[in-house]
């Protein structure tokens, strides 16, 4: 029998011809070992079992870190995954990082201590310019309040902001309260609200929101509700502050949506990726996603209007894939490195 083509053994045989083929048996490569250090809501999330499948058939390995041990003596890693709060977890992990500068630590924890904070999370986007990429991409004005809540009208009204605005706590620390959104449409009822806080000028947006999921140089574009617009003539008869339980999350998604194409269409890629590429250098961080609207009745301004570390991955389509593929890349890399030098 012939396959693509080629003789086979027994008709090598008929002919007297024997020939002897030697088999090359490909050698396991090294396992990559994985660390990682996580809330256990965060490694429910995250370490399914379709993820943990998939990196063994890779050779990768996920090991949880102990934190009540010395981490130097745990591993050895090849990579550290971590989201952990708290000051002595951020000193044991610089102490990590100068100790076993062999070990990519993902992320450093100055830089993910800058995105906990929505003050600064959004200071690196107002500095960009990417008119020349299909687009404008700014931030929402805001201000933070964190003095007494009666003097919060006082505060808007000095710094001039526009009603309606939308209030977020000022610190993401990974609680469901830390994604509370609260929308004000009077300057009565701001003083009702909890500092600290941060205040952002609501920006109509068609209801829909872009997640954009950034795992090292790759990029994952979803859809999800958001808040609705908010009409002048809605502003002229309601009052008070509503709560909204979290947008944009999984249960949200707005990819089967029938949606309109002004409203439904994803932002265009080279922004996209020159934004990933800008805010990972600024940032320093490999691991976060974007929350990114389009103004309403526009086609290329858009808005950041928060940046996450380590989001829900496990929400990301295909995330097991690309993830694997990344922690691989990084281990290569570093391999690489190391040969070249």
């Amino acid at each position: 029998m012939r396959i693509n083509g080629e003789i086979s053994p027994q008709e090598e045989e008929e002919k007297g011809e024997v020939k002897t083929v030697s088999l090359s048996i490909e050698q396991p490569q090294r396992l990559v070992v994985v660390g990682y250090a996580l809330t256990s809501k965060k490694k429910k999330s995250f370490l399914q079992p379709k993820l943990e499948v998939l990196a063994r058939n890779k050779g990768i390995l996920f090991v949880a870190i102990d934190v009540n041990r010395p981490l130097s003596d745990q591993g050895p890693f090849d990579v550290v995954l971590h989201k952990l709060s708290g000051k002595g977890w951020c000193e044991v992990i610089k102490d990590y990082q100068q100790k076993h500068p062999e070990v990519t630590v993902l992320d450093p924890p100055d830089a993910i201590q800058h995105v906990r904070n929505r003050q600064s999370m959004l200071h690196d986007v107002a500095d960009l310019d990417l008119s020349d990429c299909q687009g404008k991409v700014s931030v929402p004005r805001q201000m933070v309040v964190d003095k007494d809540p009666s003097s919060i009208p006082h505060e808007v009204t000095k710094a001039g902001l526009r009603l309606p605005l939308v209030a977020k706590p000022l610190v993401v620390d990974g609680t469901a309260k830390s994604h509370e959104l609260f929308l004000a449409y009077d300057h009565f009822s701001l003083s009702e609200l909890e500092p600290p806080l941060v205040l952002q000028e609501f920006v109509n947006h068609g209801g829909v929101l872009f997640k954009i999921y950034i795992v090292g140089e790759a990029i994952k574009v979803v859809r999800r509700f958001s808040l609705p617009n908010v009409s002048k003539h809605e502003l002229a008869k309601v009052a008070g502050v509503f709560r909204f339980p979290r947008v944009s999350s999984a249960t949200a998604s707005a990819d089967d949506a029938d949606l309109e194409p002004s409203v439904g269409e994803l932002p265009p890629r080279p922004l996209l990726e020159r934004l990933a590429r800008e805010l990972r250098c600024r940032l320093g961080l490999q691991l976060f996603n974007i929350d990114m609207i389009r103004q309403h009745r526009t086609k290329d301004v858009f808005y950041v209007i928060d940046i996450n570390y380590f989001p829900g991955y496990g929400k990301m389509p295909d995330y097991e894939h690309i993830f694997t593929d990344f922690l691989l890349g990084l281990v290569q890399n570093k391999c690489d490195k190391r040969a070249a030098t």
